[in-house]
């Protein structure tokens, strides 16, 4: 409570007839890690730092209302670099932080006018990469009836081509950012442990892990490529995949085919640039876990209803041997099974009744199980998903502010005008080191100044006076307009008997009860008076 009775105080403003006065300035030079100490030892005060850099006017102009955020201590540190604020705020990992207004601000700010255009640029590049992979593997080898003889000189030179740019251009950058990760990880000591599996910490990030296997999968499809080994087979077209004695094609396109799902599935980053389709992307990675679960769940009843089927006395094609009746059921599972084939089924009694109970059981109990757990997992995600996306952006830029030159940086900083006082009002110059917006009247009603005007000596020496000592602008205004009405109904009503002798005379039954018990408190109100 004392600490934050210190907040509270140290960032409210206050206002003489001179100047405005403001603690936040002292505060961050004072504590520039404020906000990591927060975090980390004081959580619960880190709402009433952030609401203590937010002003906002109680007056309306055409439905909206200014409202000032101090963020330059959150942009910014005392040598003019990038403060840290965003990175201990994603690493202290509460999503409903990341959702406040000054932070939202803050983070919207930075993405918009400074790391967007690098990060779109870097993913322009990934995109016309896999826009070439998906080229050279899965349209022009289809482009043709599938074989050399029956494809252009020019489609194969187009494929090769294609290819060894993928391998030059993706494979080649990809080798190197991880063994440059990697020899860091191992010289830092750097590592986390699966069991007794020491990990690159580096790799903790999903897209991390995922690019090491699009990067191992892009080795073994050049130490696998057709093209190469048909080099040394005398062919009528130069650049052929079909020649005598390979056996490579299969086994390059199932690498092939992993190379594209990698590629896609590292495009779901692009993700982050709505904040809408972030959040369902996070939703739908955190009830990943659920389907998984269902799917080992099923995988078991399956196995389980293969052996059982095998050992019953039966003669149906679809369940002769166990790796049959593993397909049959999987089928049955998915509903790829037509009604025809169960016609069979009808002959053995024992046979219907098992795929009776196992459809049942799949069809029925798991899929309504999935069901379930999919929605409570979806609604207990719910809140927090747009928090969750925000975090998500929160890192996105700290992993790309390294990589913006001092000189885009200043231009920032220059165009926030930092430096220069925001108005509290038309005329009403106040104070520097914010951004204001205007928000709709509606969103946070405010009918009391947040400032705090004393009177008298301005005297930057004078203390400030106590809050009983304050003038009457920090009174209720409509507490002081009661007394005077009671005061006034109080000398009408003495006014009243001592004219006609009796108040009820004059104002009989007709006299509101409310007005009779004002009038009777402010009676005795001046007779204490």
């Amino acid at each position: 409570d004392a600490a934050q009775a210190i907040l509270a105080d140290l960032l409210t403003i206050r206002a003489d007839r001179d100047r405005y006065y403001y603690g936040v300035d002292k505060l961050f030079q004072r504590h520039p890690d404020i906000v990591r100490r927060i975090c980390m030892d004081a959580p619960p005060l880190l709402p009433t730092l952030l609401n203590g850099l937010i002003w906002r006017s109680r007056i309306t102009e055409d439905g909206f209302r200014r409202v000032n955020y101090y963020v330059q201590h959150l942009l910014m540190d005392g040598e003019g670099l990038f403060a840290k604020t965003i990175e201990w705020l994603c690493d202290f990992q509460d999503p409903s932080v990341m959702c406040d207004p000054v932070v939202a601000l803050v983070t919207d700010t930075v993405w918009d006018k400074l790391v967007f255009h690098n990060f779109l640029f870097s993913k322009i590049w990934f995109l016309f990469t896999l826009i070439v992979f998906s080229t050279g593997q899965s349209i022009l080898t289809h482009h043709g009836e599938g074989e050399d003889e029956l494809t252009s000189q020019e489609e194969l030179f187009g494929v090769f081509a294609l290819r060894v740019f993928i391998y030059i251009f993706s494979m080649g950058v990809q080798v190197r950012h991880h063994i440059y990760h990697m020899f860091r990880s191992i010289r830092m000591g750097d590592f986390i442990w699966i069991g007794q599996l020491p990990i690159p910490a580096y790799l903790q990030v999903w897209q991390e892990t995922v690019g090491l296997m699009l990067t191992i999968d892009l080795l073994a499809l050049i130490a696998s490529e057709p093209i190469l080994h048909c080099l040394t087979h005398h062919m009528e077209k130069t650049f052929g995949q079909y020649c005598e004695g390979s056996e490579v094609k299969f086994v390059y396109s199932l690498l092939s085919s992993l190379g594209v799902v990698f590629y896609f599935v590292l495009l779901t980053d692009l993700s982050v640039l709505s904040t809408k389709v972030s959040a369902f992307v996070l939703v739908c990675r955190r009830v990943m876990g659920e389907l998984v679960l269902s799917i080992l769940a099923a995988t078991f009843l399956i196995i389980t209803f293969s052996f059982a089927v095998c050992a019953l006395d039966q003669g149906d094609p679809h369940f002769n041997g166990f790796s049959y009746s593993l397909l049959h059921l999987a089928k049955m599972i998915l509903g790829m099974v037509p009604g025809d084939d169960h016609d069979q089924a009808e002959q053995y009694p024992s046979l219907m009744a098992c795929s009776i109970v196992y459809m049942v059981v799949s069809a029925i109990f798991l899929l309504n199980m999935l069901i379930a757990q999919l929605t409570c997992a979806y609604q207990a995600t719910y809140d927090d998903m747009v928090g969750y996306a925000r975090l998500n952006r929160g890192r996105i830029i700290v992993d790309t502010m390294p990589f913006v030159s001092a000189g885009r940086w200043e231009r920032f900083i220059n165009g926030l005008q930092l430096d220069k006082p925001i108005e509290f009002g038309q005329g009403d110059i106040g104070l520097s080191g914010g951004i204001q917006v205007l928000e709709l009247a509606s969103l946070n009603v405010t009918t009391v100044d947040m400032i705090k005007r004393y009177g008298g000596t301005t005297s930057p020496e004078a203390m400030w006076p106590q809050d009983g000592e304050a003038n009457h602008d920090d009174i209720d205004k409509f507490e002081i307009l009661e007394r005077t009405v009671q005061r006034s109904l109080a000398r009408m009503h003495k006014a009243l008997k001592g004219g006609v002798g009796t108040g009820s005379s004059i104002f009989g039954s007709s006299m509101p009860s409310g007005v009779s018990g004002i009038m009777d408190q402010g009676s005795s109100e001046g007779n204490s008076d």
